[in-house]
């Protein structure tokens, strides 16, 4: 049996949140002594990003730019230059998960195109006579939701599908909120999509954004929903091989401590 390297994590099930220390082990295990020059432990999180073939060619000025993000990194150097026993050798590690600046810890997350990962990489380097060793082993990251204050609102519009000459009527109330409330708007998007078999590319824009309340309005007064769609930059939703033009509208209700609460409703227009 040769030098075998390996990475022990405290929790079982390798889950974190973003404060906690992450804590274990380095075992290091040969029947010889085992001659190094430093052995460090690398904590490594990062976002990765890729398209698929298909869609180099559409989004080619994207895919140039795509650079893994990097989310945290800590080295430590555990044991200087030197020799170790033989048997059984655990060397334990501590790392903070703090990041700095207005970074934030994402949630583990393993996808097509993206790709959120958080590891633990212990390096042995050795001399020329002997292959440097290392073990590379993955941690998990949750994170948690902040709390959101209780709030009760209620609604309706009239209809999602809509004559584009007539306004787009409803009407909202406020039951309660534990947090006064700072404005409710109306937001039209409209959302483009255009493209071909190889790849399609979709974009939502803000058309027109209408306030409906301003400030700590009356709990349980009906408030109601009116807006009228521009000429210029709405059409009949329409939807062909090549290209799609799709509506919606957002209920943003935002709240004195920052909060934002958004509701979608994909709307139809059509011309009579």
């Amino acid at each position: 049996m040769g030098t075998v390297l390996d990475i022990k994590i405290k929790r079982a099930n390798k889950v974190y949140h973003e404060g906690e220390i992450l804590s274990g082990v380095v075992v290091i295990m040969s029947k010889d002594t085992v001659q190094h020059q430093g052995i460090s432990l690398t904590m490594e999180g990062s976002v990765n990003l890729q398209l698929s073939a298909k869609s180099v060619g559409v989004f080619e000025a994207f895919y140039n730019s795509v650079k893994p993000i990097q989310v945290i990194t800590n080295t430590i150097e555990m044991v200087k230059q030197g020799k170790l026993p033989s048997g059984k050798t655990e060397i334990p590690f501590e790392f903070p998960l703090q990041v700095k600046g207005n970074k934030v810890l994402y949630e583990t997350y393993h996808g097509v195109f993206v790709n959120i990962q958080y590891t633990l990489r212990c390096d042995m380097r050795r001399s020329l006579l002997a292959k440097d060793l290392s073990k590379t082993c993955e941690f998990i990251i949750h994170s948690l939701r902040a709390s959101l204050p209780k709030f009760l609102i209620r609604g309706h519009l009239n209809s999602t599908n809509c004559v584009i000459t007539q306004p787009l009527t409803g009407e909202l109330v406020v039951e309660n909120s534990e947090v006064s409330i700072k404005s409710i708007e109306l937001q039209l998007v409209r959302v483009e999509t255009c493209g071909c078999a190889e790849g399609y590319a979709r974009d939502a824009t803000e058309i027109q954004n209408i306030q409906i309340a301003e400030g700590d309005i009356c709990r349980s007064l009906p408030i109601p929903i009116y807006m009228v769609f521009p000429r210029l930059f709405t059409c009949p939703t329409l939807e062909t091989t090549n290209f799609k033009i799709e509506f919606e509208v957002n209920v943003v209700v935002g709240l004195q401590d920052d909060h934002l609460i958004t509701e979608n409703f994909p709307l139809k227009l059509c011309r009579m």
